[in-house]
């Protein structure tokens, strides 16, 4: 079995590429800064690695759009290892991440705050009078840690 599962940062914007002919497909490549758990003595202080990764398709097109340097994310995909000969006359063996699936990892907000704030503004969003007025307010806490839930709402439930 080759499944890779990361969580990590883009170190740069992603790469941008589409396959010539008719049927034209989105290529995105980016780097992923992933931390270590450990730091193994005798190490030169590094505390991550820098995964590639490639993307292709629609998740190429959605890293393209919403994907940018410092974003958090987790991939899943698979180890893919290959080889050129570069113009130097010599063999250079290459190891990338291809992605099957990626997902942001960190809400907008903590990403505004680990960013400064300065790459995120979102407005926040008010509830519908519609939807509140039917709706009961959950209560505080029980003590235990969770909410209490309001009683009625088992017919808003989307599922039984």
């Amino acid at each position: 079995m080759n499944k890779v599962i990361l969580m990590g940062r883009l170190t740069r914007d992603p790469e941008m590429r589409y396959t010539s002919g008719d049927n034209q497909m989105a290529i995105a490549r980016y780097t992923l800064a992933v931390d270590r758990r450990f730091k193994r003595a005798g190490e030169d202080g590094q505390t991550a690695d820098f995964i590639n990764c490639t993307v292709f398709g629609k998740g190429a097109e959605f890293a393209e759009n919403y994907l940018h340097k410092g974003t958090k994310i987790a991939v899943t995909g698979r180890i893919q290892t290959g080889s050129y000969t570069n113009k130097e006359g010599n063999k250079v063996y290459t190891t990338d991440v291809i992605v099957e699936e990626q997902e942001f990892a960190e809400s907008k907000n903590a990403a505004a705050q680990n960013a400064g704030g300065a790459s995120y503004s979102q407005a926040p969003v008010a509830p519908s009078a519609a939807n509140t007025a039917a709706r009961p307010e959950p209560s505080e806490a029980a003590g235990d840690g969770f909410m209490n839930i309001p009683e009625g709402i088992e017919e808003d439930l989307p599922f039984s």
